[in-house]
């Protein structure tokens, strides 16, 4: 008798939002678009005072968890630990998934039996010509470059973006789950990091989501940058963030 073929990966996305309620039909429907539907889709409602899970819960095939403490680190655990899928793909509700997005994830996971975890670039929707101009920039320039410095060079980390990234629940067991400690900003590296402690973490440009810029244009695109860069190398090299508290955009 012919072998069987191995049993493919129960794959769940998670998606947490506080007040969200303008952003977060359009990400659910470019879920359920894809040309490979998620076995599950999770809505984190994180202490919501808007009509966010109202709006997540009318969608077909969307399941709604609470998680009344607010915070992006606290609603991704709850997000954990409410499936028992094998691998989980995190989303922010103000992004777009493109047609292939979970499809391409998932074939990486496929081919790579050792990959832990993998992280994609963004492209944005809403923001003006040079802004996306200097993100696709940094994306095939400064972004690939400073992942093999800390990957390959210092043994430190990698970089990993937390509005989009897959790993399989497993090796998050592995490590303990979120690190809830942390306010907001320097989660995704400090995740990286452990997962990177561990095995192998890509980053893959062909799994980028298209995003806002809401952030960039509330606070201004260069203090979002300088914001970003202090609190990834804080975490790469003093394992803690620099920022404690952050601006709530929404």
């Amino acid at each position: 008798m012919p072998a069987s073929s191995p049993t493919p990966p129960r794959l769940a996305v998670i998606v947490c939002a506080h007040n969200e309620a303008a952003f977060i039909a359009p990400c659910l429907h470019s879920l359920l678009a894809q040309t490979r539907v998620p076995d599950a889709i999770v809505v984190v409602d994180n202490a919501s005072s808007d009509s966010t899970a109202a709006i997540a819960a009318a969608v077909p095939g969307v399941r709604v968890v609470a998680e009344p403490r607010k915070g992006l680190v606290r609603a991704r655990e709850c997000g954990r630990l409410a499936t028992d899928a094998d691998l989980l793909l995190f989303v922010d509700a103000d992004c777009r998934a493109p047609l292939q997005w979970v499809e391409r994830v998932e074939h990486r996971f496929r081919t790579r039996a050792d990959l832990l975890a993998l992280s994609g670039g963004y492209r944005f929707y809403d923001w003006h010509w040079f802004g996306r101009v200097l993100i696709r920039g940094y994306d095939i320039s400064v972004g690939p470059a400073t992942h093999l410095l800390v990957k390959r060079v210092l043994n430190a980390g990698v970089v990993f973006y937390g509005g989009n990234f897959a790993v399989r629940a497993s090796a998050l067991d592995a490590i303990g789950g979120f690190d809830t400690s942390i306010e907001f900003h320097g989660e995704d590296t400090n995740l990286g990091r452990r997962l990177h402690a561990h095995g192998r973490v890509e980053l893959r440009a062909d799994c980028y989501v298209h995003t806002s810029a809401r952030r960039y244009r509330a606070m201004g695109t260069w203090a979002v940058i300088g914001l970003y860069v202090r609190n990834f190398w804080s975490e790469i090299l003093r394992h803690r963030p620099s920022d404690r508290v952050h601006i709530d955009v929404r």
